[in-house]
């Protein structure tokens, strides 16, 4: 009996949870590499963001490519020497709200528009990671990580939906996008009830 008590102790014991900050053990880069695919509020953004892109057409695309990681990076360090993430935890919901309205829409809009767009999600989501990783002790070096994860999710989502030709292909675009916004409109009723 006491090998049992002593096994189910042991399944059910756990270490230490890292929310947020995810910690390889491989130093800040990789952590901030790994922390934007394991985290939600910031992988989706970026998905719907390169989802946008792509339908736009590959002159968005490339903009978005530069613009999103390098708004994410600055934002990142001006966060992190600031300290605060000034902005409310569910403002994640807006950005995935507005994201996937427009991806479903699919309604043409200027590269430029496309951009602007872009930066103001890196600068969003850049500000809240810097901030974050200030709160928690961490170093600046962890942005490098997650600017070049976006980049590489983005270059590579982007330019799969801009080579995409069959009409059918666009409209599952366009359906991915509804769901995003299906998404953010959960969030945002989380965000308003007080569960973020």
């Amino acid at each position: 009996m006491k090998k049992v008590v002593v096994a189910t102790s042991l399944l059910f014991w756990c270490g230490t949870a890292h929310a947020h900050l995810v910690n390889t053990g491989l130093g800040p880069v990789y952590d901030g590499v790994s922390h934007l695919f394991v985290t939600f509020d910031d992988l989706l953004p970026v998905v719907a963001m390169a989802m946008l892109a792509g339908l736009n057409g590959p002159a968005a695309g490339r903009r978005t490519l530069f613009a999103l990681p390098v708004a994410w990076f600055a934002a990142g360090l001006a966060g992190h020497l600031g300290g605060t993430a000034f902005l409310p935890a569910g403002i994640t919901s807006i950005s995935l709200l507005a994201l996937g309205i427009l991806t479903a829409a699919d309604r043409r809009l200027a590269p430029g528009v496309v951009t602007a767009i872009a930066a103001l999600l890196g600068a969003l989501h850049g500000w809240r990671n810097g901030a974050g990783l200030a709160a928690a002790g961490r170093e600046a070096s962890g942005l490098v990580g997650i600017a070049g994860a976006v980049f590489v999710l983005t270059a590579l989502l982007g330019a799969a939906i801009v080579s995409l030709r069959p009409p059918w292909t666009r409209i599952a675009v366009r359906a991915a996008g509804s769901w995003i916004a299906a998404i953010g409109l959960l969030y945002l009723g989380w965000a308003l009830s007080g569960r973020l």
